[in-house]
């Protein structure tokens, strides 16, 4: 039985149906099979499946062995006229039809009449109902697996602002966007991806907002993924992302409802994956790496200062070793007399130049960041603190580093913990010794030439078809307001318009008063 295609039909016997999904799973201990009779005399005999530890063991027995174990008699004829069922003296009867609209008590209630779909529904949390001379079987979704509630996101922490984050769940998750838009424009398409895995991806959208080719796009790519399992959102990242060879993140990914919600209100199309609390978002443009939700939940003047503060910390994180090393090594006529003297003192015992006295400390501090986050939480934050502030002691009074470098490395290293994308911030930490190699090697010039080539890298980019750099490139005055600066609520009047090429006006009313 196993030899036969996935999309044959149902066995009639109850017998050959069981003993098919035993050999199938190899008589695995979690495929439970509970035979029973219905209630009422000459009742035929039906049986039902379903994986422990993936239903609700209360609900299956409120729901679905209760109403038909106390049946009292065949459900009467209904006047629908749906699709017939094989049944045992060989007539076309609605027998099953009937059982679904008046015995069972529930929602979630479906019809199977192929293998393929009677396997998916045992292995992803139905309880499959089978009945003896019937083809056609009943599945019901009372899915009650443990999991993680709604928790404030860890990755994303505000001080004012909704606490709500994604769980692993994927239908909490939708539930949570629609909390937030309660309009019947917003469309959610589901499909699975993973042969093994059977993941569930959805795909959110503003209807009417969002461009009608990104939403097309990102269709195309999720189509073609052809791969076993998906078990992250990272795997869906990788596989539909527009260029692999740039260390710049292409999608943006979060697991705050309220920043979904508002990507969604600008047009952008969302990527909701079950079992990971991170959905992803596309268009994702370079400035938006740099925006938080807390930016809107302060004044406008507040949020602008913070977020032009962390783009000033994306610099220091990615130029401030560089240029110390370039100035120290070919360009110390830069320096007032007395710093360089200051500096040439501490120095003066070194014996590494600055490239490789930078280097230590940089591969120093990686460790110990990697180091606190894999370790347990009671004592990773610790470790890394004490763990820095001993090693960076002890390196100078070794006389291995001078006390300037540590301090370039540690202010480097608080700038990027400003940035608040996690991702955008490990690609500064990459190209950050890119650019120290190039500093100890040309100096200014050398950080000047990578530069432009990083301006010209990012200056190709896109994000499914939208340009990476805007609105800075190509320039939108009107985009201006929610770039480096984050004007006020009420002068937002359009969505951006790479982003929404359509239905653009955001209000039509409103401004300071007084």
């Amino acid at each position: 039985m196993l030899e036969q295609s996935s999309k044959s039909p149902l066995p009639l016997s109850l017998k050959e149906t069981t003993e098919w999904m035993k050999q199938l799973l190899g008589n695995s201990c979690d495929l439970i099979v509970r035979e029973f009779k219905l209630g009422y005399e000459g009742a035929p005999r039906a049986a039902m499946l379903y994986t422990d530890g993936l239903v609700d063991l209360e609900l299956v027995q409120l729901f679905i062995m209760k109403p038909l174990m106390e049946l009292d008699g065949p459900p009467r004829a209904s006047d629908s006229r749906g699709p017939g069922t094989n049944g045992p003296d060989g007539k076309q009867e609605p027998y099953i039809r009937q059982l679904v609209e008046q015995v069972l008590p529930t929602g979630g209630v479906s019809e199977i009449r192929e293998r393929d779909g009677y396997v998916n529904a045992v292995l992803t949390g139905y309880a499959v109902i089978s009945i003896d001379g019937y083809s056609t079987a009943i599945a019901v979704e009372l899915r009650g697996w443990e999991e993680r509630g709604v928790d404030e996101p860890s990755t994303q922490t505000v001080i004012r602002g909704p606490r709500e984050g994604f769980s692993e769940n994927i239908r909490i998750n939708t539930a949570l966007i629609r909390r937030f838009i309660k309009d019947p424009k917003l469309w959610i398409e589901s499909q699975t991806i993973g042969r093994s895995t059977r993941t569930a991806v959805s795909v959110a959208y503003m209807k009417g907002t969002a461009s009608e080719g990104v939403i097309e796009e990102v269709r195309r790519r999720l189509s073609e993924i052809d791969i076993d399992a998906i078990l992250e959102s990272s795997y869906i990242e990788e596989l539909i992302q527009d260029d692999f060879f740039t260390p710049f993140p292409t999608i943006f990914h979060t697991e705050r409802p309220d920043a979904v919600a508002a990507g969604l209100l600008e047009g952008r199309v969302a990527i909701l994956i079950d079992r990971t609390p991170f959905v992803l978002m596309v268009p994702a443009l370079f400035v938006q790496f740099f925006q938080s939700p807390e930016d809107y939940y302060q004044r406008s003047d507040i949020g602008s200062l913070i977020r032009i503060l962390r783009f000033l910390c994306f610099g220091i994180a990615m130029f401030v070793p560089s240029i110390y090393i370039a100035i120290t090594t070919f360009h110390q006529e830069m320096l007032p007399t007395s710093l360089f003297i200051s500096l040439a003192a501490q120095r003066e015992g070194v014996p590494f130049p600055a490239f490789i006295e930078a280097m230590l400390m940089e591969v120093t501090f990686e460790i110990l960041r990697e180091a606190g986050i894999r370790m347990p939480r009671s004592v990773g934050q610790a470790v890394s603190i004490v763990g820095t502030l001993v090693i960076g002691q002890a390196a100078v009074e070794a006389g291995i580093v001078s006390a300037a470098m540590v301090i370039v490395v540690s202010i480097t290293a608080i700038s990027s913990f400003v940035l608040p994308s996690f991702n955008i911030s490990i690609s500064v930490r990459m190209l950050r010794f890119l650019f120290m190699l190039l500093a100890a090697s040309f100096g200014i010039y050398g950080i000047i030439i990578a530069f432009i080539a990083l301006v010209l890298h990012l200056s190709r980019l896109s994000s499914f078809g939208v340009p990476y750099l805007t609105p800075f490139a190509p320039l939108y005055w009107s985009d201006q307001k929610d770039a480096i600066m984050r004007w006020p609520i009420w002068a937002m009047r359009k969505r951006p318009r790479m982003i929404a090429q359509s239905n653009r006006i955001r209000q039509r009313k409103g401004g300071p008063r007084g």
